[in-house]
């Protein structure tokens, strides 16, 4: 028998607790003014090189008309002694623009899965039996990662590769950029950058072949822990991806939740306060 619904706030630490910081490079460019003039500001370098990386893997990236990716990710989470422990999980996108997407976080702890076929968003926990979805949304991608963070506090990991390459992921907070070189990345050829912005200091691993990102780590610098996120891409740009991949039917024993807004929540919690 399917339990009747249930109000839950599903938000990011139900649904992708796992990965904070995995959206915060192109956060802290929004948040950050752009840099600084002063006199007494530390002068970080600019190369132009690593610059242009980043356009040609922006423009790769929006020319993906579908992909798979595949990334074994860490995420250090600071307790409150100060303590790091690290947090592993695979995260598995199937990806169709401008507007289907399927997700899967899996880790030891928690299984969560996301679907969005261009007009609903599901949200589902194949462990513990619960979903959530809100219709009517016939959002591009870009909008869906930025309207899902903002409204409902769902931070999708590696939501930075729907955003590069548009103009919702500017350059102008970055204050500094440097090209670190080229190597190996499970066999293919990538060149290193790294970049520093007020909030953020990140590298990343571009193909050279491909120009897609291999490899990505996001330090956090507003703790005073460093806490860093990591990520490895294997991404798979050829296969075939059926409409079925982004279509989610909700198991018989599985009760649906709602999905509230973030804002909603803050007020019910200042009305208990």
């Amino acid at each position: 028998m399917v339990a009747a619904p249930r109000t839950i706030a599903w938000t990011a630490c139900l649904l992708f607790a796992a990965v904070p910081g995995a959206h915060a490079a192109t956060r802290a460019a929004k948040a950050s003014p752009p840099p600084s003039t002063s006199a007494n500001a530390v002068q970080a370098e600019r190369d132009p090189e690593a610059l242009a990386a980043l356009d040609r893997m922006g423009a790769a990236l929006r020319a993906l008309k579908q992909f798979s990716l595949v990334s074994q990710a860490s995420t250090e989470v600071v307790l409150e002694d100060g303590q790091k422990i690290e947090l592993d999980g695979t995260v598995t996108y199937k990806v169709r623009t401008p507007n289907q997407l399927f997700l899967e976080l899996s880790s030891d702890r928690q299984l969560r899965q996301l679907y969005y076929d261009g007009s609903t968003l599901s949200l589902y926990s194949p462990r513990l039996k619960y979903y959530a979805q809100v219709d009517g949304l016939h959002a591009t991608l870009g909008d869906l990662v930025e309207d899902a963070a903002a409204r409902y506090g769902i931070e999708m990991p590696l939501a930075d590769m729907f955003l590069w390459g548009t103009d919702k992921a500017p350059k102008s907070a970055i204050r500094g950029a440097l090209h670190v070189g080229g190597g190996l990345l499970d066999g293919e050829a990538v060149e290193q950058y790294a970049f520093q912005q007020d909030q953020v200091d990140w590298q990343i691993w571009i193909a050279k072949a491909t120009s897609l990102p291999k490899k990505l780590i996001i330090t956090a610098l507003d703790d005073p822990a460093l806490p860093q996120y990591r990520a490895e891409l294997h991404w798979n740009t050829r296969g075939t991806l059926k409409d079925s991949a982004f279509a989610f039917t909700p198991p018989a024993d599985a009760a649906r939740i709602a999905l509230v807004p973030v804002a909603v929540v803050a007020i019910d919690d200042g009305q208990e306060k």
